[in-house]
């Protein structure tokens, strides 16, 4: 009997008011509904997807609802009963930049959430601020999880942070050192690795932006550092470009460029980062170390996740299969 692969997804549900660069008006739980949506399309009949969030109690009945079209979509980890949850307004600049502002708040994930699911084989962790999966529930993973597990952490929730007037900041992410011998798999944006690899002192007139965008070699530079404090691969999205994927097999440093799956058109980018990080877990379920397999997984869903405002724009294992064969050519890894 060939093994079910089971895949935990930590985060928020937030019930997001989006208003995208074209002006079109979505009102839609996300996050963590893109990639559990995506891995339920690719694991059918292969494996079960569980969400571990938090939600308010005036949300339980519609996150129910939207999942309960996927049959492999477990609800053990999607817990109401503190009635706590985000609520988030995004209003988009242009397709890759916008303006947040969030006015209800989860509490953060605890080790005695995610307990029940510690057997599953991959825990992939989509904060979208700082507080919503605290370190202790990482280090709680590592300890628990059984042997092979893989823990993938996305940078958007550490690089984040909620003012008191609402305002979603970006943030440097100081006591990332703490963390990453936690973390297999450190995956963010451009923007986020700004925050991420920064100096010990700074002056004043040099911090006048939100961030700082990372070259080619200081990405480097900070893909080793975290390599060397226990990261297994650092995978960094390049906006429309694709993405780059570092890792140190047998300790010899290795920086792969992973183009993007091309699009005609750009709709809705909500969630793009989200899905990437769960086509990052499927990829690895069966190829552990095939970072660049992982990533071309990543890059599809990413690119499916543009095509549209609904769940639909998600493809099953043969169709993603077949986008990846024909965006890559002899270069696929599927």
């Amino acid at each position: 009997m060939k093994r079910e692969f089971q895949v935990a997804i930590l985060g928020p549900i937030p019930y997001d008011h989006i208003t995208t660069s074209k002006g079109q008006v979505i009102v839609k739980y996300g996050c963590v509904t893109h990639p559990a949506i995506a891995l339920s399309r690719l694991l059918e009949g292969k494996g079960k997807v569980f969400p571990v969030t938090h939600i308010r109690k005036k949300d339980d009945a519609g996150v129910r609802t939207l999942f309960s079209g996927y049959e492999n979509i477990g609800m053990d980890g999607v817990y109401s009963h503190l009635d706590q949850g985000d609520v988030i307004q995004l209003r988009f600049i242009d397709q890759n930049n916008r303006l947040e502002k969030q006015t209800a708040f989860m509490p953060p994930i605890r080790p005695e959430d995610i307990a029940p699911l510690i057997h599953c084989d991959v825990f992939v962790c989509v904060p979208i601020s700082d507080y919503e999966v605290p370190l202790e529930t990482l280090q709680y993973i590592k300890a628990n999880r059984k042997e092979n597990a893989i823990t993938i952490f996305d940078a958007h929730g550490p690089t984040t942070t909620v003012t008191t007037n609402g305002d979603r900041l970006r943030r440097f992410w100081v006591e990332r050192d703490l963390w990453l011998p936690y973390i297999d798999i450190l995956k963010m944006n451009i923007e986020e690795a700004g925050c991420c690899w920064f100096k010990k002192e700074y002056k004043a007139e040099e911090l006048k932006e939100d961030y700082t965008e990372l070259s080619e070699s200081e990405m480097a530079e900070f893909a080793i550092y975290s390599l060397q404090r226990g990261v297994k691969a650092v995978v960094i999205t390049l906006d429309s470009r694709g993405c780059m994927a570092y890792s140190m097999p047998n300790g010899q440093f290795k920086a792969e460029f992973i183009p993007s799956v091309r699009v005609k058109e750009v709709i809705d980018t909500t969630g793009c980062g989200d899905s990437f990080a769960g086509g990052l877990a499927f990829g690895l379920l069966e190829g552990q170390n095939d970072y660049i397999r992982a990533a071309q997984y990543a890059n599809a869903l990413g690119a499916l996740r543009t095509q549209g405002t609904t769940f639909e724009v998600f493809r099953t294992l043969e169709e993603t299969n077949e986008i990846i064969r024909r965006n890559y050519e002899e270069q696929a890894r599927v």
